[in-house]
């Protein structure tokens, strides 16, 4: 019950609920309904006190609450002033922060497997990642759903969105930098063969994006419902596939090759699509969808670039040239990964505007 400090416990026969009102009330009265010297004489906090008066239904107004009441004390000094708020100290109807947020099954969802320290914020810094990876293609999917319906308004806010958590990610690396190499090596080896490389929400991320490549996914085909969940999505249009299927259907001259195709396939730059994405920068005022469309996707893949250099330099300075426990090369195959480009037009007719 949490009173033990004011002398109740669990007593056999009694009524605790009410041995602590009784209390309470009997501590106001002793104290001249002073509240502060109440909680003194209780051992508890004002806050805590006042808590305890509103879980019994006790209306502080009975208890002639004075200045003396109502300003700051050199006991409560730095904390709170609750006197007037009207917390819901028991909310009704069941719904809590901790149950809505299923903090009690997130909270115990990290289990280190050795006892070196560091080995929570490496667990807890990539659990964080991919929640917001979560976040990115729940946004990424109403993108994909807006540019199909050519309703790119809603799709402006997704994008600066998923941008926005590209760079809550670049800032998780300089929170991991703060292990150093001898940290990680404390546990590495525990960690087997397991590695960021099998993540199946970042290559969901990355196939959606446009980065296609049939081989990826042959590393989830121990679990048949996330490797065929991956290859539908590998064979499905991108965000930018689907934007030159609509600038198609707005009478620019995309060429049919670029618009119907193997969608598992790499997207591979045409000329006639940049010159299509120049006409769009020529005349803004015309095109303004399709320009703000056009600068939102430079914005996430910019984003996105910076992440990824984050991660290679992050993993350079930790692990230096060893290779990834994944099995890659660790930080060249990092590097390669920076040529990637999702909408490779968007990049080229910078040189011609």
């Amino acid at each position: 019950m949490g009173v033990n400090r004011y002398g109740t416990g669990h007593v056999a026969g009694l009524d605790l609920q009410k041995v602590e009102e009784d209390l309470i009330k009997q501590a106001l009265e002793r104290n001249d309904w002073n509240q502060t010297r109440a909680a003194k004489f209780l051992g508890l906090t004002r806050n805590t006190l006042i808590y305890r008066m509103q879980k019994f239904g006790l209306n502080r107004k009975e208890y002639r609450i004075t200045n003396e009441e109502t300003s700051l004390t050199d006991e409560s000094k730095g904390a709170v002033d609750l006197s007037g708020e009207r917390i819901h100290w028991d909310p009704e109807g069941g719904m809590t922060y901790g149950n809505y947020l299923s903090l009690e099954r997130i909270l115990s969802s990290q289990k280190p497997v050795s006892s070196h320290h560091d080995e929570m914020l490496f667990i807890v810094i990539h659990q964080v990642t991919e929640l917001w990876m979560k976040l990115s293609l729940h946004e990424l999917t109403a993108v994909l759903r807006q540019i199909q319906t050519d309703e790119l308004g809603p799709a402006f806010k997704m994008l600066s969105r998923v941008a926005r958590i590209q760079g809550q990610l670049i800032l998780s690396w300089d929170v991991l930098s703060t292990m150093t190499p001898f940290d990680y090596s404390s546990f590495r080896d525990e960690l087997q063969q397991s590695s960021g490389f099998q993540s199946y929400q970042y290559r969901t991320l990355e196939f959606v994006l446009g980065n296609k490549n049939r081989a990826l996914i042959e590393v989830h085909r121990g679990d048949p419902e996330i490797y065929a969940r991956l290859k539908e999505t590998l064979g499905s249009p991108s965000v930018y596939d689907e934007t030159l299927k609509m600038l198609a259907r707005r009478g620019f001259k995309i060429p049919s090759e670029r618009i119907e195709r193997d969608w598992a396939e790499p997207y591979e730059p045409h000329s006639d699509v940049e010159a299509a994405w120049l006409e769009v920068y020529r005349d803004v005022k015309t095109h303004w969808d399709l320009y703000e469309l056009a600068e939102k996707f430079i914005d996430l893949e910019h984003k996105f670039q910076q992440w990824r250099f984050a991660h290679m330099k992050t993993v350079e300075r930790i692990i230096g040239q060893k290779r990834g426990t994944g099995g890659s090369s660790g930080v060249s195959y990092l590097q390669k990964a920076l040529n990637l480009s999702f909408f490779p037009e968007l990049w080229s007719v910078r040189t011609s505007i």
